[in-house]
């Protein structure tokens, strides 16, 4: 599954300089994705619109613009050119009735990954690209299979690590990333209001 992710960012080089993506599996079934997105963006209803390029039209927003990607009983939203990282207050609203992974970085690192469920973050890393220097908040025990793939890896594979953060995140939740995805045309994106929220 690594080397599908490193396939993956060959292809689409452009997202190693900034990404957001953020998987939700909600624990009720009313729980739609207008639901999520609405979390997502602080409880304010999201812009939507449809671009004809999201990924060149994305950078010209001054917020963080979302594909969404449907799975069995699971959602995802990928952010498309900076990196707006989930705020924490965000995530544990989020996590309050879902499991909720999210991985992100930008231009200037912030490689972290997290866990948020029952309305707290269950576990994170930060600057996981480089294991010197990574640190780890919460249960060590629900990142433990992230830092086995981690281990696996030559310390300075750092593709090897971006994909080992979607190896993982797919692995615990069955939700993967097409390969042709980022370069949709034509569709439907949601813009949230303030990465910040």
């Amino acid at each position: 599954m690594i080397d599908y992710y490193r396939s993956f960012f060959e292809r689409h080089q452009w997202l190693e300089d900034g990404l957001t993506w953020t998987v939700a599996q909600p624990l009720n079934e009313e729980i739609t994705v207008d639901d999520l997105l609405r979390q997502l963006n602080g409880g304010r209803d999201p812009e939507r619109r449809v671009m004809e390029y999201p990924r060149e039209e994305a950078g010209d927003e001054d917020r963080p613009v979302l594909l969404v990607s449907e799975g069995e009983g699971t959602w995802g939203f990928l952010e498309l050119a900076y990196g707006f990282g989930l705020s924490d207050r965000v995530l544990t609203a989020l996590s309050t009735e879902s499991r909720v992974w999210m991985v992100t970085w930008h231009f200037n690192g912030g490689y972290t990954i997290l866990h948020a469920a029952g309305g707290e973050i269950r576990a994170r890393m930060h600057n996981f690209l480089s294991t010197q220097y990574a640190v780890e908040e919460g249960d060590p025990t629900v990142l433990a299979d992230f830092r086995a793939m981690l281990a696996c890896l030559d310390p300075e594979d750092y593709s090897g690590k971006r994909s080992a953060a979607f190896a993982f995140i797919e692995t615990a939740t069955g939700m993967s990333l097409e390969s042709e995805w980022p370069d949709v045309e034509d569709a439907p994106v949601v813009i949230l209001d303030n990465p910040g929220a």
